[in-house]
């Protein structure tokens, strides 16, 4: 650590856009290190670090609790169910997020399932890779012109995919306990309030909630029979919230036509997942928000984040925990 500079941990794999921000910053030492570092390690990393910026390492009280000098963690991204939000507060180290940086790359994400899925785009270009052109007519494509879309969270992303699919001339159902009614209506969509009734209605569901103790196992078994067999689901927004076993057994009972799943309990995934083995199901690697625009927009929002409460200018519309301002 040099002198008179503040430290500033960042992963490898951000975007050099984000490291361009510091070019000129002469009073920030920028620390690279690996996301799969192990727990040790990061803990011996941030024994003299001010600010860290986090993509899939977690943050837990012990690494806080050996790092006297943090005042600042920053997610690349918008979810933290892996950073103990308690832990950081009782220090009044604020948790910083990209806010929208991302959130079109994820809506988008989420429709491309919705379109996968419904033109059965997997079965199709290997029916023609394998020269079986004939088997076209044995799993034919639906429109999504028409469909009930049930949008779970109203946030940043779910807004965005819920203007992008009223274009698409679906019907759009949210559902938010915390989102007033007012706000959903003037958004062209109609609010509801019981997600069990609204299930039965929906063709497609798309979940863009935080995962939280509310929303953990969200969608479980019982949920899940309420879906027509026709209807599709995405999950773009944390794994565990719906329940994976539970999900199988909807895709291979005929209970569930198929379904878009970007975020798993475990990850890395484990190679022998059973949703892996489906031909009704379509899968990503918690990928949504990440583009080459948004991977460059979120390092740029990172950076910023840290450098604003470093220099007392801290940008409190991104914090998580804004009770540690005051």
């Amino acid at each position: 650590m040099t002198p008179n500079k503040k430290k500033v941990l960042l992963p490898n794999t951000m975007a050099k856009a984000g490291w361009d921000v510091l070019a000129d910053r002469d009073d920030i030492e920028a620390v690279p290190y690996e996301p799969y570092i192990s727990m040790p390690d990061f803990q011996v990393a941030l024994r003299d670090t001010d600010g860290v910026a986090l993509s899939l390492t977690p943050l837990k009280a012990p690494e806080i609790a050996v790092a006297p000098r943090l005042r600042v963690a920053a997610r690349i991204g918008v979810g933290y169910d892996a950073v103990e939000i308690p832990a950081l507060t009782a220090r009044g180290i604020p948790l910083m997020v990209v806010g929208t940086a991302n959130s079109v790359s994820v809506a988008e994400h989420a429709i491309f399932m919705m379109y996968a899925l419904a033109k059965k785009v997997m079965f199709h270009d290997a029916a023609v890779r394998d020269n079986r052109w004939q088997d076209r007519w044995k799993d034919i494509p639906f429109d999504l012109a028409g469909k009930t879309l049930l949008i779970v969270g109203f946030g940043r992303i779910g807004t965005r995919t819920a203007k992008r699919c009223l274009a698409m001339d679906m019907p759009v159902l949210v559902y938010d306990p915390y989102v007033s009614t007012a706000d959903i209506i003037a958004a062209g969509c109609e609010p509801v309030t019981d997600l069990d009734a609204a299930l039965s209605r929906a063709d497609v569901v798309t979940i863009h909630c935080p995962k939280t103790p509310e929303t953990v196992g969200l969608f479980n078994a019982a949920r899940l029979t309420r879906l027509k067999p026709t209807a599709i689901i995405v999950n773009t927004a944390r794994g565990g919230i719906i329940d994976e076993t539970a999900l199988h057994a909807a895709l291979t009972s005929g209970k569930l036509a198929g379904a878009g799943i970007d975020v798993f309990d475990k990850e890395p995934a484990a190679k022998d997942n059973p949703l892996f083995g489906l031909a009704n199901t379509i899968v990503s690697a918690h990928m949504a928000g990440v583009t080459t625009e948004s991977m460059d927009r979120m390092a740029v929002a990172t950076v910023k984040n840290i450098l604003s409460v470093l220099d007392g200018t801290p940008n409190k519309e991104n914090a998580v925990n804004k009770e540690v301002f005051g």
